[in-house]
């Protein structure tokens, strides 16, 4: 997707933000919104097995380095890796240490 396609897609939502009837407007972010979830995993998905595919490729990228090509944070490449999924918040706490 160009940077030209990004933009329509974010002038389309744009143009959503200003629907000026609150009903239509609520309504039609809804059904945005219920159809992104769906996206969403599909997405995710994708760009996991493409940064698995950059680092075993024999490239020998590092994570940051696809962080840097794919437009991603470094964290997001590093929670790939450690099989983290979803918002940080369901991630596995780290227990503390018992006193010796």
């Amino acid at each position: 997707m160009s940077d030209e396609e990004v933009q329509r897609v974010t002038n389309a939502l744009d143009e959503v933000e200003r629907i000026a009837d609150p009903e239509a407007r609520v309504r039609a972010k809804s059904k945005i919104m219920a159809a992104q979830v769906k996206r969403n995993r599909e997405w995710a998905r994708e760009r996991k097995e493409l940064v698995i595919q950059l680092w075993d490729s024999g490239n020998g990228l590092s994570y940051r380095q696809i962080a840097d090509r794919l437009g991603i944070k470094l964290s997001t490449v590093q929670d790939i890796f450690r099989g983290y999924t979803g918002s940080g918040t369901v991630r596995p706490k780290v227990k503390p240490e018992e006193p010796s």
